[in-house]
C-alpha cells in the first residue's frame, strides 16, 4: 500500500505548487523600483546561502556537516526562506507574503521532516548531528571545522543555476509589471 502521509504528498506537489504560486505571485504583486530594489538583496542573499549549499552537500552519499551544514541543518531550505521573503518584499503584497507563509508552513516544513527523517535511517550519525545543529535558523558557531570547500562541480551536478535562471526571471517580471502600469 503506498504511503500517502502528508509528508509524501508534500514532497510530490511543492515543484508544481511552486510554479502555481508564481503566477500568482506576478498577478498579486504591486511592486515599486523601490520594493524590487529592497527585495533584491535578500534575494541575491538567499541565492548565495543556497549556492553555498550545494557546492558542500553530497546528497545521499554521506551526512554533509560542512560549509552551511554546519551551522544549520537545512542550509538550503533557509535560503528559500530567505528568498521568498525577498520576493515578498519585492511584490509589496500582503497577499503573496501570506501565501509565502501558508506555503513555509503546509508544504516546506513537513518536506524538511520527512527528509529528516530519511536522513536519520540512512546516516545513524544523524541524530548527533541533529542534537548539536538547529534544523533552520542558523547557530553563531559552525558545529565542526573541517577542511570541506565548496564545489563547483556539486554546484552544477545539483543545477542550482535554475534558481538563479527563475530569480531572475520573476525580477524581470516584477520590473516589467511596474512598466506598465507606470501612469
Amino acid at each position: 500500500m503506498p504511503d500517502l502521509s502528508w509528508q509524501r504528498i508534500a514532497r510530490r506537489v511543492r515543484v508544481p505548487l511552486g510554479f502555481l504560486f508564481a503566477g500568482a505571485f506576478i498577478w498579486l504583486a504591486r511592486p515599486t523600483i523601490r520594493s524590487i530594489g529592497a527585495g533584491s538583496s535578500l534575494v541575491l542573499f538567499g541565492l548565495l546561502i543556497r549556492a553555498l549549499a550545494s557546492g558542500h552537500v553530497k546528497k545521499n552519499e554521506l551526512l554533509t556537516v560542512t560549509g552551511p551544514y554546519a551551522y544549520t541543518r537545512n542550509p538550503l531550505y533557509l535560503g528559500s526562506f530567505v528568498l521568498a521573503a525577498g520576493f515578498a518584499i519585492a511584490a509589496r503584497s500582503w497577499w503573496v507574503a501570506l501565501i509565502a507563509t501558508v506555503f513555509l508552513f503546509t508544504i516546506y516544513f513537513p518536506v524538511i521532516r520527512a527528509e529528516e527523517e530519511f536522513l536519520r535511517v540512512r546516516f545513524p550519525e544523524f541524530e548527533g548531528y541533529a542534537g548539536n545543529v538547529p534544523r533552520l535558523f542558523p547557530r553563531l558557531t559552525a558545529y565542526k571545522s573541517s577542511s570541506s570547500s565548496f564545489s563547483w562541480h556539486l554546484y552544477w551536478k545539483h543545477r542550482e543555476y535554475n534558481a538563479a535562471i527563475g530569480s531572475v526571471v520573476m525580477i524581470v517580471a516584477l520590473v516589467m509589471k511596474v512598466i506598465w502600469l507606470a501612469p
